[in-house]
């Protein structure tokens, strides 16, 4: 009996000093990786533009920069399940924001997750996409943060939950669900796939909202099939479901927000606006080539439509409403008239199995964003303080039911859940 407890206790040891050791390895580890001679050799001027490209395709601004502050100089609280992350001056202030930083601590924080002073990031910061970000063009946004002008506003402390709040918690955290990488490129796959590839899953952090988390907020990988943004209360669409896309109708709705098929709202809107429409030509192609070739994936399952009276009458009220509030702008058939107005048959904001977008879209309106290919937005008006939570519910059920549109009805309790959510 001495001997087994005896042996259990030493694997139990052996267990801890394992798991101290992990710990210990996400505080002290670094990489080494030496600076780029590529950025080096550029141009100041150069250098610079380059990086002011690359945050806008990093869409650092959206996060940096509270509304009404000043850019980059933090602040924007972030939510997240745990509390509130908020987030920090990346300005070129010395106290304050990073301008005491190096690049070599610069390129640590978007690679191992990890600020000048050895503290672990949180991971509402993307480095678990941002690792994927080459040297080069790691050095050429340290250099363009190192000329945003610099602000004083002081960091503010994060508002977490115990024991969330801890850094063992979060080392515990990154020894399941983080590890630096560089982003590999398929060498069976084409040069314009492959730069697709690397703005998709490094710089555009698109599965930060794409894919869906796992309880401890760990995303599914890089599936892009989809997840509920909990925190905005938003849900995020599949990317996995736009192979049947014209290739130019998907780059119009990156680049302008609207397209013949779709058009951007609710934190998407924010996306096109600050980040893709700055995209040159060659990138919007390659993201729209990668995005077209992922496997397929995050279709709704198939609906079996309830033919009783009940639902049938349900359905037709809901058919009324839209007569009453909708078909002059998206017609009788269901096609809209894009850019102004988007269509409703096939849309797939429409027909996901979760219902939140349109519940949403027609308690509260929204707009397309605005861009340069789209610089004078339609908007479509709110309806909550005109339609009850049942008619609202009718009549997002007929939208998905009609013009071959197959999803499940929703109800008043569904429509009120969402009613005094606020758009972001």
């Amino acid at each position: 009996m001495r001997k087994i407890v005896y042996t259990v206790s030493a694997i139990l040891l052996a267990a801890l000093l394992v798991a101290a050791g992990l710990l210990a390895q996400q505080f002290c580890a670094h990489d080494s990786s030496p600076p780029s001679a590529i950025t080096a050799a550029l141009a100041p001027a150069e250098r610079i533009a380059r990086g002011a490209y690359l945050a806008k395709a990093g869409d650092c601004m959206a996060c940096h920069t509270a509304r009404g502050g000043v850019a980059y100089a933090g602040g924007r609280a972030l939510q997240t399940p745990f509390g509130s992350v908020i987030s920090p001056n990346i300005t070129s202030d010395r106290t304050a924001g990073i301008g005491s930083w190096s690049a070599d601590d610069f390129w640590n924080a978007l690679h191992h997750g990890k600020a000048r002073n050895g503290r672990l990031l949180y991971p509402a910061f993307p480095y678990t996409n941002y690792t994927r970000i080459t040297r080069d063009d790691a050095d050429a946004l340290y250099a363009y943060f190192q000329t945003v002008q610099a602000s004083s506003q002081p960091n503010q402390p994060h508002q977490l939950r115990f024991p969330y709040n801890l850094q063992v918690s979060l080392a515990a955290w990154r020894v399941l669900f983080f590890k630096p990488e560089a982003f590999q490129p398929d060498q069976a796959q084409s040069v314009e796939w492959n730069r697709g590839a690397y703005l998709v899953q490094g710089l555009g952090h698109c599965s930060a909202c794409h894919s869906a988390r796992n309880p401890l907020g760990a995303q599914d990988g890089e599936s892009l099939s989809g997840g509920l943004i909990p925190a905005l209360g938003w849900y995020a669409p599949s990317l996995n479901v736009r192979g049947d896309w014209q290739q130019e109708h998907l780059a119009a709705l990156l680049k302008t927000g609207t397209s013949p098929r779709a058009t951007a709202f609710g934190p998407m809107t924010e996306v096109v606006k600050e980040s893709l429409q700055y995209l040159n030509e060659p990138d919007i192609n390659a993201i729209t080539i990668y995005l077209k070739a992922l496997p397929p994936g995050g279709l709704s399952p198939a609906f079996e439509r309830d033919s009783s009276a009940e639902a049938v009458a349900y359905l037709a009220a809901g058919a009324k409403l839209y007569e009453r509030h909708c078909v002059d702008c998206h017609g009788a058939s269901g096609n809209g008239l894009p850019p102004a107005y988007p269509p409703l048959a096939g849309n797939r904001a429409l027909t996901m199995e979760s219902a939140v977008n349109p519940i949403r879209i027609v308690l509260n309106g929204g707009f397309a964003p605005g861009t340069a290919g789209n610089p004078r937005p339609y908007s479509m008006p709110p309806f909550g303080h005109l339609l009850n939570d049942t008619e609202v519910a009718q009549v997002v059920s007929y939208l998905r039911s009609a013009w071959g549109n197959n999803a499940p009805p929703v109800n008043s309790a569904d429509v009120n859940r969402y009613r005094a959510v606020p758009l972001d």
